[in-house]
């Protein structure tokens, strides 16, 4: 089941107050980024990040789930309608979440 636009426009919403948010869409969901930096995505309506210490650290009661078959587990987020805390988790993740790749350049 592919995400909705709908979803997406909330969660873009909620995370309004924050500068860079981006998403990228593959395959009917969408990765979402942080200043250039992979958080998660919504995979079926659902919103799940990286496990990330500080992302566990402030939902240690969250379930984990795979975005799609054969990926790495991922935290769902279920407390979406707040939008300060994901505002304030996806500010802690930042520092731990990988730069992103160069691109090779053709010669």
């Amino acid at each position: 089941m592919a995400s909705s636009k709908g979803y997406l426009n909330f969660i873009l919403d909620q995370l309004s107050g924050l500068d860079d948010i981006s998403c990228h869409a593959m395959m009917g969901e969408y990765i979402v980024y942080y200043r250039g930096r992979i958080v998660g995505g919504i995979y079926d309506d659902r919103f799940l990040v990286k496990p990330t210490k500080s992302a566990v650290a402030m939902m240690p009661d969250a379930d984990k789930e795979l975005p799609y078959e054969g990926a790495k587990e991922m935290l769902l987020v279920d407390n979406v309608e707040n939008r300060e805390f994901l505002q304030e988790l996806l500010n802690a993740m930042y520092d731990e979440l990988p730069a992103p790749k160069k691109k090779k350049r053709m010669k």
